[in-house]
């Protein structure tokens, strides 16, 4: 009988020691990916050379289009230029990055229309356009989300701020009406890219 509670005695001693061991991994577990998560929302912070090194002074619109363009500055100020007031970056933690007060700039859409689009008609309607910075960011948009929803009207590639030239390049594109604003604002644009979904 002695040998027979010793025994159970001693796997209990062994299951609580296992269950407190899983439960210290689990911990360390959460732990590194609450480690890992901050270390990769981190951006690396730019010196104003290497900063300048990420500039354009055009962007390129290129992909399925027919008039593959390359577009500066002078260029976007001779299309119908948009002014936007009040223009938040809002990042996906909810913080505000910058406050524009005043916002130059043009339709991405009517951008679009300029390269023109390479569809079969009215029903291929299969596009994504990819804005692209210099350090490889992206934002994506859909065929539908800029030529048939509200979206549209309010996708923007911005040259001035606050009565400024863009500081972080030349030129930015930015999305109004997403809620958190941050995520679709490229800066040191250097493309505007049109695919085909296959």
């Amino acid at each position: 009988m002695k040998t027979q509670n010793y025994i159970l005695v001693l796997l209990i001693a062994f299951s609580c020691a296992m269950c407190n061991s899983s439960k210290k991994d689990k911990e360390e577990t959460v732990t590194t990916e609450k480690i890992a998560k901050t270390d990769n929302d981190k951006h690396p912070v730019l010196t104003p050379k290497d900063s300048l090194k990420m500039v354009n002074h055009s962007i390129e619109v290129k992909g399925d289009v027919e008039f593959p363009l390359n577009l500066t500055v002078d260029s976007l100020k001779k299309m119908k230029v948009v002014m936007l007031d009040d223009f938040k970056v809002v990042c996906q933690s909810g913080e505000v990055k910058k406050d524009n007060k005043v916002c130059k700039g043009v339709l991405l859409k009517d951008i679009l229309e300029k390269a023109k689009i390479k569809q079969n008609g009215h029903k291929d309607r299969n596009f994504y356009i990819v804005a692209r910075a210099s350090d490889d960011y992206k934002a994506t948009f859909s065929w539908a989300e800029l030529f048939n929803n509200p979206t549209g009207e309010n996708t923007y590639i911005l040259f001035e701020e606050n009565g400024k030239p863009v500081k972080n390049g030349e030129m930015i594109a930015i999305c109004k009406n997403d809620i958190k604003t941050g995520p679709r604002h490229v800066y040191w644009l250097k493309s505007i890219e049109v695919y085909k979904v296959k």
